[in-house]
């Protein structure tokens, strides 16, 4: 691919990102092509094909998809809010319309969901994941092995993890940061390539040196949208002065409350840890609040030559109960 090749199609994902971005934090609001069209810079009838080709699916599907499963999300960690009042808060218009759309897509009312039956279907996203993180295994490998060879960006040291989740309640300052996009299974070594590149687009922009504060950003909950379609973010910490450049985008990270927990393991461990960090809800007299949760790699972050493991810092947006 040429450099004028590549250049338009980065500025072609900058633009899809931003309207990905753009529905999920308008999900209530009218969501059509037109003014959709308007927040990628596309015209109606070029941006249509464009972000179907690009994402796989038509905006129409991607609307009503991130409509019921962050719904789905509200049903379960907003035990006492009706079911029409998150259908209300997604964009649906009646009951009715959500029931029926909702059992279309996931087989079972809102209510049955809410009551149980949600557990067949996170199992089943579960059992999808541990099989491609398996066919993925040597390829995964590869990647680390890469990551121990690169020095200059990922510092070497023992990591070692801890059996029991020890949760802090925390106030994150809202942070800005430049980010590059991943979509694809979570735990997979397209997210481990993803940080690979981006530290390589980091130090060519002088943002390694001296070292700042990254994150991990996961937009979507493994145990309900398809591994296929689920987003990652790889960000850094970077001033009012930076710019978007070509893939890399620049957004700003909510603050507010969080319940943060170490980590220390493959990225392979990941999601296991977060299912641990979710189970800690229910007794915590608290409930997860609607932003996605973050991974911290701080200036402590280290890599173990020998396993690939290192250490974060989970970080879940939280509100009161």
């Amino acid at each position: 691919m040429s450099k004028s090749s590549l250049i338009s199609r980065h500025t072609y994902v900058t633009r899809i990102n931003r309207v990905i971005d753009h529905i999920d934090g308008h999900l209530a609001d009218p969501l059509d092509l037109a003014s959709l069209a308007q927040v990628a810079h596309f015209s109606s009838w070029h941006f249509h094909r464009v972000f179907q080709s690009m994402t796989g699916e038509t905006l129409a599907d991607r609307v009503r998809r991130r409509r019921l499963e962050v719904a789905a999300g509200r049903l379960l960690f907003l035990p006492p809010e009706p079911v029409l009042v998150i259908a209300m808060d997604v964009g649906f218009g009646s009951a009715p319309v959500f029931t029926r759309t909702f059992r279309a897509h996931f087989g079972v009312t809102p209510t049955e969901w809410r009551r149980g039956a949600f557990q067949d279907w996170a199992a089943a996203r579960r059992v999808q994941l541990s099989k491609i993180h398996q066919a993925d295994s040597k390829r995964y490998q590869a990647v680390i092995e890469a990551f121990r060879d690169d020095e200059l960006s990922w510092p070497k040291g023992r990591v070692s993890g801890d059996e029991s989740m020890k949760v802090e309640i925390k106030t994150l300052a809202p942070v800005r940061v430049a980010y590059m996009r991943h979509v694809g299974p979570y735990g997979s070594s397209g997210i481990a390539q993803l940080w690979q590149r981006f530290a390589a687009w980091c130090g060519e922009h002088g943002l390694m040196e001296p070292r700042r504060v990254m994150y991990g950003i996961s937009h979507d909950n493994a145990d309900v949208t398809p591994p296929e379609k689920c987003r990652y973010d790889a960000c850094i910490e970077v001033g009012d002065e930076f710019s978007p450049q070509g893939e890399v985008g620049v957004q700003t990270l909510r603050g507010g409350r969080f319940a943060c927990a170490r980590f220390a393991g493959t990225s392979a461990d990941i999601h296991g840890a977060w299912v641990q960090l979710c189970d800690w809800l229910p007794d915590s007299g608290h409930q997860a609040d609607d932003a996605p949760p973050v991974e911290v790699y701080g200036k402590d972050f280290a890599m173990d030559e020998k396993t690939g493991a290192f250490n974060c810092e989970l970080c879940m947006p939280i509100r009161v109960l």
